[in-house]
C-alpha cells in the first residue's frame, strides 16, 4: 500500500503525457462543437435553408432547420461510428502516435472545409469526414494511458485527459459566438479547423511510447509496470473474436446508453437555452458564454473528482470491481434530477441541474473508459475501446435524427426524461453482464 500511495503523486513524465492528451481532447471538442453554437445564428440558419440574407425567419423555418440539423448530426454520428470500427484496429497496429496523427489530420481538414459549405448537403458531407477523424481521440488516449500508467492510476489519468472535453466546449462557447458576430459563421469553422494542425505538430514532436521515449527514467518505467500483467499477449486475436467476451459487451452497452446523452448535450444545449419555451430567460450569441462556462467547469470537476474517487477507493482497499461500480452508481444517481431542467422556468436552476448531470456523466466516462485497459491486454486496448465507441456511436446515430424531430414537435422534456434514466439502466445491465470485473483469459 505504501508503494501505491507513493506512485500516485502527480509527478513524472507520464503526467506530461496526460497534459498532451488533455490539449488534444480540447482541440477535438472545439472542432466538433462549432456547429452547436453556429446553429443559433440566424445567418447560418438562412444559409442552410437556402434563404436570402434579408429573409425573416418564421417559426416554420426554425422548425424545419432543427429537423435538418438532426440529419446533419446523424451524418457526423454515422461517420463517428464507422470510424470507431476501423480506428481501434489501426491504432493497435500502427501505434498510438501515428494513429492519432492520422485522425487529427482528417478532422482538421474537415473543419476547415466546413467553412466553404453552401447548404445542408455539403455541410453533412463535411461533418461526415469530421466524424471519421474525430473517432481517433478516445481509443488513442485510452491506449496511451494503458501504456503510460499502472492500473490504479488509470481512472485519475483518464479523468484528467477527459476534462479536456469540457474545456473544449467552454472555449467554443466563448470563441465561436465572437467569431460569428464579428466575422460570420464561416470564419468560426475555418479558424477552429486550423487549431488541429497546430496540435498535430505538437503531438508528433512530443509523444512516444514509454520504451521509446528519450526522457523516460528506469524508475518511472518501474512505476508504470506496477500491477501490470506479466504475461504479455503472444497470440493474434481477431477484431471479431473480441465480441465473444462479456467484458467487451459490458463496455459496449454502457457506452451505447450513455454516450448519446452526452452528444445530445453537446449538440442541442445552445439551442435549448436559446428557445426552450419553459425558460423565462433566453440566451443568444452575446449571452450564452457564461452559462456554458459554469456548466463545463463543473463538468471538469466531475471528470477529475470521480476519476480520483475510484482511485481513492482502491487505495483504501476496495477491489477494482467494487471501486468502479460504486463510483458509477453515484454518478448515475446524480444524473436522475436532470429531467426537471426541461420544465423549470429558472435559468439558474436549469444551469445547476445540467451542471450536475454533465459532471456526473464525465465521472461515468472516467470510470467506463478504463474497463478496456483494466480487463484486456495492452495490445487490444484500442480495439476494445473502438468497439465501445462504435456502440456509443450507434446509440448516437439512433438519437440524432430522433432528437431533431422530437424537439421540433414536442419540445425538450421527452429527451431529458430519457437522459435522467439511461445511466441507472446502464448500471443495472452492467452488473448483470459483468458481476465481477475480471481480466479476460485469452487462450494461447
Amino acid at each position: 500500500m505504501t508503494r501505491l500511495t507513493h506512485v500516485t503523486g502527480i509527478q513524472g513524465l507520464r503526467w506530461r503525457i496526460v497534459a498532451i492528451l488533455f490539449f488534444a481532447t480540447v482541440i477535438n471538442y472545439v472542432d466538433r462543437n462549432v456547429l452547436s453554437f453556429t446553429m443559433i445564428d440566424d445567418g447560418f440558419r438562412r444559409s442552410m435553408l437556402g434563404l436570402p440574407a434579408d429573409h425573416t425567419l418564421s417559426e416554420a423555418d426554425v422548425s424545419r432547420f432543427k429537423e435538418l440539423m438532426g440529419y446533419v448530426d446523424w451524418a457526423f454520428k454515422t461517420a463517428y461510428t464507422l470510424g470507431f470500427l476501423a480506428i481501434g484496429y489501426v491504432i493497435d497496429r500502427l501505434g498510438t502516435r501515428i494513429g492519432l496523427a492520422l485522425g487529427m489530420t482528417v478532422w482538421s481538414l474537415a473543419g476547415v472545409v466546413s467553412s466553404f459549405t453552401m447548404g445542408v448537403k455539403s455541410l453533412s458531407s463535411a461533418r461526415f469526414v469530421l466524424g471519421l477523424g474525430e473517432a481517433s481521440i478516445f481509443p488513442s488516449s485510452v491506449k496511451a494511458v494503458s501504456e503510460w500508467f499502472p492500473k490504479h492510476e488509470r481512472t485519475l489519468a483518464t479523468g484528467l485527459f477527459n476534462a479536456g472535453t469540457n474545456v473544449g466546449v467552454i472555449l467554443t462557447a466563448f470563441a465561436v459566438p465572437l467569431l460569428t458576430l464579428y466575422f460570420g459563421w464561416r470564419a468560426s469553422f475555418f479558424v477552429t479547423g486550423l487549431l488541429g494542425f497546430l496540435m498535430l505538430i505538437v503531438w508528433l514532436r512530443a509523444y512516444r511510447s514509454p520504451a521509446e521515449h528519450p526522457r523516460i527514467t528506469t524508475e518511472e518505467l518501474a512505476i508504470i509496470e506496477v500491477g501490470s500483467d506479466p504475461n504479455e499477449l503472444t497470440t493474434k486475436v481477431s477484431w471479431f473474436s473480441l465480441l465473444k467476451y462479456r467484458q467487451t459487451w459490458a463496455l459496449m452497452i454502457a457506452k451505447f446508453l450513455a454516450d448519446p446523452i452526452w452528444w445530445f448535450y453537446l449538440t442541442w444545449l445552445p439551442t435549448f437555452f436559446n428557445d426552450n419555451a419553459a425558460l423565462d430567460t433566453k440566451l443568444d450569441l452575446k449571452t450564452i458564454g457564461l452559462p456554458f462556462l459554469v456548466i463545463y467547469l463543473v463538468s471538469d470537476f466531475g471528470s477529475i473528482f470521480f476519476g480520483w474517487l475510484s482511485t481513492r477507493f482502491m487505495l483504501k482497499g476496495m477491489s477494482l470491481n467494487a471501486a468502479r461500480k460504486t463510483t458509477l452508481l453515484i454518478c448515475a444517481v446524480c444524473i436522475l434530477p436532470i429531467y426537471f431542467a426541461s420544465t423549470t422556468h429558472s435559468l439558474y436552476v436549469a444551469v445547476a441541474l445540467i451542471s450536475l448531470a454533465t459532471a456526473a456523466h464525465q465521472g461515468w466516462s472516467a470510470n467506463i473508459y478504463p474497463i478496456a485497459s483494466d480487463l484486456f491486454p495492452r495490445q487490444l486496448v484500442a480495439s476494445v475501446s473502438g468497439l465501445g465507441g462504435t456502440a456509443g456511436g450507434i446509440g448516437g446515430m439512433i438519437l440524432a435524427p430522433v432528437a431533431g424531430f422530437v424537439i421540433a414537435r414536442f419540445g425538450y422534456a421527452p429527451l431529458f426524461l430519457w437522459a435522467s434514466s439511461a445511466y441507472v439502466i446502464a448500471w443495472l445491465i452492467l452488473n448483470v453482464i459483468l458481476p465481477k470485473m475480471e481480466p479476460v483469459k485469452i487462450p494461447s
